[in-house]
């Protein structure tokens, strides 16, 4: 069995005060993908530099406070990828790879383009740039997952206010018709919604701290764990944790009935 986590922490500082340590420790995860951990090395505790059992590795961003992506493994990786290979979104910290044998996972903060109209440019420069890399991805044979905050609600299933919503970052005509690109014609696997093709609000990963979207349960599914196929259907059973709140991002767990395959040779 293979259990792989992703979050989005909005600051590994603020989950750690709120506890994301002892919960991750008792989810007896393989792998655990984090985001958005808007710190620099001097400002990671010892214990984050090193969670109990636990392997980690960041690719943290150049600007104080932003961004950045991390990764925390049971076992000890063959190999580490920091970057994806573009100077801008490298310096933003935003992609992180770790491999074991012919498994490769993936944390992944795609950018948001909702707080500006040059972030949602930068946005679409990530994601005109990050296809093709899907792509070559997918072409190498390996069982591979790409966890993250993609910061794009796929469908009208995926938020509350999906109708208020379509002239917003995170749900644009372009960005949804991507992510459709990147499963239907580069070949990925929304393992989640294979699993749960019909869930709605079970199915959330983020709110807004506006209002009481949290309480009223308006919220969106940012959070994705794309797989290669094979993998994807090794998939047995995914949740969203909502009992206590870490983030204004929920952890999406999945579990995977697949055994380590050496890597190949060549």
């Amino acid at each position: 069995m293979l259990r792989i986590i992703t979050l989005n922490l909005n600051g590994i500082r603020s989950a750690w005060r709120k506890g994301v340590l002892p919960w991750v420790e008792a989810q007896n995860a393989d792998v655990v993908c984090l985001q958005e951990i808007k710190a620099q090395q001097p400002d990671l505790s010892e214990e984050m530099k090193a969670p109990p059992g636990m392997h980690a590795y960041y690719h943290l961003a150049e600007k104080k406070g932003y961004s950045g992506v991390g990764l925390w493994c049971r076992k000890l990786p063959d190999a580490v990828i920091e970057g994806v290979g573009n100077a801008e979104f490298d310096a933003e910290g935003r992609y992180l790879r770790a491999d074991f044998g012919k498994l490769s996972v993936i944390s992944l903060y795609l950018p948001s383009g909702s707080s500006s109209p040059e972030r949602q440019e930068a946005k679409f420069r990530f994601m005109d740039f990050f296809y093709p890399h899907l792509v070559e991805l997918r072409r190498t044979g390996r069982d591979i997952v790409v966890c993250g905050d993609w910061n794009i609600a796929h469908q009208e299933i995926d938020l509350k206010n999906w109708k208020s919503n379509q002239k917003n970052s995170g749900f644009l005509p372009e960005e949804r018709a991507w992510v459709s690109r990147v499963l239907d014609e580069a070949g990925w696997c929304d393992v989640y919604r294979r699993l749960y093709p019909d869930a709605t609000e079970e199915s959330y990963t983020w709110w807004s701290n506006r209002g009481q979207a949290w309480t009223k349960n308006v919220g969106w599914r940012l959070d994705y764990q794309l797989a290669t196929p094979g993998l994807d259907v090794a998939a047995k059973a995914a949740s969203v944790y909502k009992e206590s709140r870490f983030s204004d991002h929920a952890p999406l767990t999945i579990d995977y009935d697949w055994t380590p395959q050496p890597a190949v040779a060549g």
